[in-house]
């Protein structure tokens, strides 16, 4: 039926994305979506609660623009936090808040609470004249596995979340639509020449790479482009959006063939 949500696991069951079929075709709802469902419906219980903790999304720079875009202007309760690839990286940097959300795109992450949250959480739901909110954040704090990765626990608080946010599967997936996206990796004799910041948004060495990247996402439309050297084959990652596919793709090439000419 029209209102059906279908889940797919990886091998080892600790990541997850969902999509649900529209018009014979199908229609993805990955970390990124399963990160704003859940960060939006946990501002919404701290503000109806009025707990008093802070919140964070953690994203990477792989991250589509749009979901960042979303976050920024429905969800302005949460922190957004940039972190390098790995979800390592994501929940380390989760721990320094009272609620972390992390999801990398393919599905893979969970949301943490910090000992001080769990209790004020569990405080405010005891209360006699608890709000509805206090019961359901702290029955979402029971459900989510705090380990790196659960998919089921993911999927099935997806699952819960949608009827208590008044959305269907459609409505969920067209809160915003992502941005057309490439990436691309480009062979090169020794990927350790690129340096990045810790986030991996931006090459600082060589210098002339970054200006390169800069000088490529200036001439297209709704552009970015970042490039990170792998850390598991010997190449470079260019990852790119713009307003269309054709200008992603066009700026992925461009940044590719700058890398080319600078690292060989």
């Amino acid at each position: 039926g029209g209102g059906n949500v279908y889940a797919s696991l990886d091998g080892d069951a600790d990541r997850v994305v969902l999509f649900f079929v529209k018009d014979g075709e199908m229609e993805l709802l990955d970390g990124d979506k399963i990160a704003v469902l859940l960060a939006a419906f946990v501002a919404r219980c701290l503000e109806e609660t009025k707990l008093a903790l802070s919140l964070a999304v953690i994203q990477t720079s792989y991250a589509n623009g749009a979901a960042t875009r979303y976050l920024q202007a429905n969800v302005p309760r949460a922190t957004l936090a940039c972190v390098a690839t790995g979800v390592k990286h994501l929940h380390h940097r989760a721990l320094d808040f009272d609620i972390g959300v992390y999801f990398e795109a393919n599905g893979h992450g969970t949301v943490l609470f910090s000992p001080a949250a769990r209790t004020a959480i569990s405080a405010a739901a005891a209360s006699p004249d608890a709000p509805l909110a206090a019961t359901q954040l702290q029955s979402l704090s029971e459900l989510l596995n705090p380990a790196i990765g659960d998919a089921l626990s993911d999927f099935l608080a997806a699952l819960a979340l949608l009827p208590l946010c008044n959305l269907t599967p459609q409505s969920w997936g067209a809160l915003y639509r992502d941005v057309p996206s490439r990436m691309t990796k480009v062979l090169v004799r020794d990927r350790s020449l690129v340096k990045t910041t810790p986030d991996e948004a931006t090459v600082v060495s060589p210098e002339a790479l970054q200006k390169c990247v800069d000088d490529a996402v200036a001439k297209v439309e709704g552009g970015r482009c970042f490039v990170r050297p792998s850390g598991t084959e010997d190449c470079v990652r260019v990852y790119a959006e713009g307003a269309t596919q054709a200008l992603a793709d066009k700026l992925a090439e461009d940044v590719g063939v700058d890398v080319v000419r600078l690292l060989g």
